[in-house]
């Protein structure tokens, strides 16, 4: 009796006692849940929520899910989530994000990289992206350029070269139209090599035989990343040289990439997740560029084929991977 006597006079005391609610983060991804290079990233993300307060297991808590280099399964994951009740979605790529619109309109998603937000319409503008999807876009199509600038100096007498590049998505599709209009003006002849599930790259690779292309160009998303072993692997067969758009695939064996650093993006989205979970209304969070940008070079690959890589290049590499 006098306990209940006690908390009806001080209910503010008593509801302050009460444990904070723990937060609920979602994580899709097409990638595999061992795939190395999405755990630097996810630890990143977790990390940076770290060093904003929250901490897992006591403030907050994630639900991954991780669709195994298989989009089609990307929406009932989506749906698992919403299931769950998350607080917020983190994800990157164009069909985990466009699965996490499908699912719901209410939770917010924090996007740690997507290819164009605008363009692809996932966005209304930067500034103001409207409904629940908000984070950081890559901007991609503004990139093609420099990369083949970069692989034309490394091997002036290119004139063919072959683009592999997820089908399945506009993003990819407005990179090459950019593409396509440098290659133009860089006096070379462009092949398009679609894919959009595992089945697709040999006979992607022995279209590049037909074209006898001299240079393979990687466009990349979680479904090329999951297969960057393969790419590389049929690449090195044929003695092909492989520019990338990020570190990864350099990893694995390509001889270059040039792009924006992933693994700072989603350290960076976690600024996202903390707002919106602070209450920040989503369709009101600007969408940010990337800040860094990272040339790899695999010296093992270039002399495995005896490629001298310039002075004027061998200067501009962040890293170097023997």
């Amino acid at each position: 009796m006098r306990l209940g006597s006690t908390m009806a006079a001080c209910p503010l005391a008593a509801r302050a006692q009460q444990p904070a609610r723990i937060r609920r983060i979602g994580l899709l991804l097409v990638v595999a849940a061992d795939d190395p290079e999405f755990k630097r990233r996810v630890g990143e993300l977790v990390q940076g929520l770290r060093e904003l307060g929250w901490i897992e297991g006591r403030t907050i808590e994630f639900e991954p899910r991780y669709a195994e280099g298989k989009p089609d399964r990307l929406p009932a994951l989506a749906a698992e989530l919403v299931h769950a009740k998350v607080d917020v979605i983190a994800t990157q790529g164009t069909e985990a994000i466009e699965a996490a619109r499908k699912a719901t309109s209410t939770i917010p998603i924090v996007m740690a990289s997507v290819g164009d937000a605008v363009g692809q319409k996932i966005a209304v503008s930067l500034a103001r992206p409207g409904g629940n999807v908000t984070g950081l876009s890559l901007f991609a199509s503004e990139q093609g350029a420099k990369r083949l600038e970069l692989i034309k100096e490394i091997i002036p007498r290119l004139t063919r070269f072959a683009v592999i590049f997820n089908g399945n998505i506009e993003a990819h599709r407005l990179q090459l139209q950019g593409m396509e209009g440098a290659a133009a003006g860089l006096g070379i002849v462009l092949q398009a090599l679609p894919v959009r599930n595992a089945e697709d790259i040999d006979a992607a690779f022995q279209a590049v035989d037909r074209a006898k292309a001299q240079v393979i160009v990687s466009m990349e998303d979680p479904l090329i990343q999951f297969h960057r072993a393969r790419i590389v692997e049929l690449a090195m067969k044929r003695r092909l040289p492989l520019m990338a758009e990020f570190r990864p695939i350099v990893v694995a064996g390509a001889l270059l990439s040039y792009g924006p650093d992933q693994v700072d993006m989603w350290r960076r989205s976690s600024s996202y997740v903390d707002r919106i979970l602070k209450g920040a209304n989503p369709a009101e969070l600007p969408i940010e560029r990337p800040t860094r940008f990272l040339l790899v070079l695999n010296m093992k690959t270039a002399k495995a084929l005896g490629i001298t890589i310039p002075q004027s290049v061998h200067l501009r590499v962040d890293e170097k991977i023997d």
